[in-house]
């Protein structure tokens, strides 16, 4: 199946009301039947049957087959936002006394969520590597969690070889897509079971929606979908729902947009005597660029780059003459924006996350690369004079 069709007419074969060009949206939170037995079989099914907004939507439901056949899912559920999708996720997969193994570096909410669940009993242990695994895995170990690329570091993990080791220890795997969108890397072929997104970033692309996803088979995606779903409360909003399914539409011109220019400014940055490192998968110099190679078929902008200083009066002054990359958290929308951990992260926290101070995120967004390449460059002058 194709991936522009997918994004673009998938679910929207049939001519919508009046000719209209946008699938509706269906604002109503209730749904009426005609005998109390139809009413009945619905609610037994609620993650199928439309009875309330908290459970299921139509405008909802069609972003969720556009996410499910993108990502070579059976099923999607859409969260309204990506913690939603990700603390449902990992609630519906273990339980007290429970062990969850964490590869690489994550999302710092996800590290946080997974230390809540501590006074319900759940234990986890973050690792570096696979070479790490096996002796960090207990006997109550039940879930893999990991990103690739992996948060702020960037580094790649062979999904195939983790996904096999799993596997062979009964674990199941979760796997956080959002860097790469299901564009340029689709887990699921590769042995992952359970995919999380952000819709919040590339997919929605306009830096005016919060939402996530969770992707799977049927048989793990429906237990969440019935249960943590709407006992959390994470809806998605219809109206948010069509501000993914828009977005989807235009997801591919936007992808390969960012990768060229991503790529071109990484390219630039790696040649300046102010950067030590810059850590993008797409560059040859990148570690696990081979790897990415094999299991990408292509690159986001998203990436983080090690300025050649210790001082965090030094990052400030670079963020603070930048122009045309806005300071901010987040990342995807047509803006580029900048963000410095050390900056805003407490001392002890960055020192264990292993980040240096001259650690620096960007997100390249759809502005001319050389336009942001000579931002970049005017700030870096006061680095290297």
């Amino acid at each position: 199946m194709d991936d522009d069709w997918i994004c673009g007419r998938l679910g929207e074969d049939e001519p919508w009301v009046l000719g209209a060009v946008n699938p509706p949206v269906y604002e109503n939170s209730v749904f009426t039947f005609e005998t109390a037995e139809e009413l009945g079989e619905a609610i037994k099914n609620e993650d199928e049957r439309y009875v309330y907004w908290r459970g299921t939507n139509p405008t909802v439901d069609l972003a969720q087959r556009k996410l499910a056949a993108l990502e070579r899912g059976e099923r999607a559920k859409c969260f309204g936002s990506g913690m939603g999708a990700i603390s449902a996720t990992i609630s519906s997969l273990v339980s007290a006394g429970d062990h969850v193994l964490v590869l690489g570096a994550v999302y710092g909410p996800t590290t946080q969520f997974l230390r809540y669940l501590e006074k319900f009993g759940v234990t986890h242990t973050h690792v570096e590597d696979l070479a790490h695994c096996d002796s960090a895995i207990r006997g109550s170990t039940r879930l893999l969690y990991f990103e690739s690329p992996s948060y702020m570091a960037y580094q790649v993990v062979d999904i195939a070889g983790i996904t096999a080791w799993a596997r062979g220890h009964g674990l199941v795997t979760v796997m956080d897509n959002t860097w790469s969108t299901p564009l340029f890397q689709k887990p699921l072929t590769m042995g992952v079971d359970l995919v999380v997104h952000s819709l919040s970033k590339y997919i929605g692309g306009h830096s005016d929606l919060v939402g996530g996803v969770v992707v799977g088979p049927a048989r793990l995606v429906r237990p969440l979908a019935l249960t943590e779903y709407q006992l959390y409360g994470a809806a998605m909003s219809p109206h948010d729902a069509a501000k993914v399914i828009k977005g989807l539409r235009t997801l591919p011109v936007r992808m390969a947009a960012h990768q060229e220019r991503g790529l071109a400014v990484a390219a630039f940055l790696n040649d300046h005597p102010g950067v030590r490192a810059v850590n993008h998968p797409g560059l040859p110099s990148h570690p696990g660029h081979a790897v990415a190679l094999r299991q990408m078929s292509g690159f986001s902008s998203l990436f983080s780059v090690e300025l050649d200083t210790e001082s965090r009066e030094k990052v400030a002054a670079f963020l603070d003459k930048l122009r045309h990359f806005r300071i901010g958290v987040s990342w995807g929308g047509f803006e580029s924006l900048v963000n410095a951990p050390a900056l805003s992260t407490e001392e002890s926290v960055r020192a264990t996350m292993g980040i240096p101070v001259g650690l620096v995120r960007l997100s390249v967004g759809l502005e001319p690369a050389d336009t942001l390449i000579k931002d970049l460059g005017l700030a870096l002058e006061g680095l290297v004079a």
